[in-house]
């Protein structure tokens, strides 16, 4: 007999629809498949085989994050297909911090109403995450929440599991005055801060398609522009040269993200002059009347993530960068101190 439940229906979720949901994302899904997949969507856990050859001492580290209220501008844009890679990205540029390789992946959304159409659009977004940072989507889940949440309205989170060797391992440790800071571009504001980006633009269904002569873009689509994923370049540049340390600049900006990966008596010393900061950041300032502090205090300001290498190793880490797509820029140094991050 088939699946269905007239009352389940009246009450405001409807079995069936969750059915053409799953079916609709399948063609998604397969893109992610790497060769560690033992099964399909569907089951009642995700199942994947780890690769462990040539490793001493295999450790997983996991991540896990949401995109916070950046999820109102797909609202706002209802435009749905991106929004998904934040998600990803938010767990495997954390993960890729300490080394990782991110292996596997796993979603959470919640909406007030389960349009099959929709879901399958944000699990296309989330399935581009996942192949852009190499990893397995094996598995999620769709709760449809009627009077938790509007019908138009849902959220969106993840879980990633990645794995590293445990002596391969970036931890900071190696750490030392005259090392230098290289910062990989952002593009654009990211998954963070958006609480008081939606504040200082009046974000609404007029304002998110104003103009700005600094923008090349309306208002929503150029804050829509998804968080940018570092796991394919790190992972390349941690072949080539040591990495030291890795900094992923999310909420907290370079205040509270930097310090994070020092250890104790050293300060990272920024040249404020190296900052790529993008024209989106110096529209908030001037129309939010941010100061100078706050903005680097929430927003990454044209920096997703930072690297520290050895002076020695600094121009061979920017050419391996480079030739990964990455435009990196040397942002500073560590120097002995214990003011977390000063700029010069």
């Amino acid at each position: 007999m088939e699946s269905f439940s007239e009352s389940y229906k009246a009450a405001g979720v409807d079995i069936t629809a969750g059915y053409k949901s799953v079916e609709l994302m399948k063609k998604h899904v397969a893109r992610t498949n790497t060769p560690g997949v033992v099964s399909g969507i569907g089951g009642f856990g995700g199942l994947f085989k780890p690769d462990f050859a040539g490793m001493k001492e295999p450790v997983l580290i996991s991540g896990t994050d949401g995109v916070g209220t950046k999820i109102k501008l797909a609202f706002l844009l209802d435009r749905h297909n991106t929004i998904g890679i934040d998600s990803v990205a938010m767990c495997v540029n954390d993960v890729i911090c300490c080394g990782a390789k991110p292996l596997f992946f796993l979603d959470y959304i919640a909406i007030g109403k389960n349009i099959p159409e929709k879901v399958a659009s944000i699990v296309e977004g989330i399935a581009e995450g996942c192949v852009q940072s190499g990893c397995a989507l094996i598995g999620g889940e769709t709760a449809e929440h009627p009077g938790l949440m509007p019908e138009n309205e849902y959220d969106v989170a993840g879980f990633c599991v990645g794995i590293a060797d445990k002596p391969k391992m970036i931890d900071g440790s190696k750490l030392q005055a005259g090392d230098v800071l290289l910062g990989l571009r952002s593009s654009g504001v990211h998954s963070n801060g958006f609480s008081l980006v939606r504040k200082i633009f009046d974000i609404n269904e007029q304002t998110i398609y104003n103009t700005y002569p600094e923008l090349d873009k309306p208002l929503g689509e150029a804050l829509l522009t998804p968080t940018k994923i570092y796991v394919k370049p790190i992972l390349a540049l941690m072949q080539e040269v040591e990495v030291k340390a890795v900094s992923h600049i999310t909420g907290g900006g370079f205040y509270e993200n930097i310090p994070r990966m020092l250890k104790e008596g050293l300060t990272a010393k920024i040249d404020q002059s190296a900052i790529p900061v993008l024209p989106i950041f110096k529209l908030m300032q001037r129309v939010g009347n941010i100061s100078e502090h706050d903005m680097f205090n929430t927003f990454n300001m044209g920096v997703g993530m930072v690297v520290a290498v050895s002076r020695e190793a600094a121009d061979q880490a920017l050419s391996v960068l480079k030739a990964n797509g990455e435009d990196a820029v040397i942002l500073g140094e560590i120097v002995e101190g214990s003011e977390g991050v000063v700029f010069a």
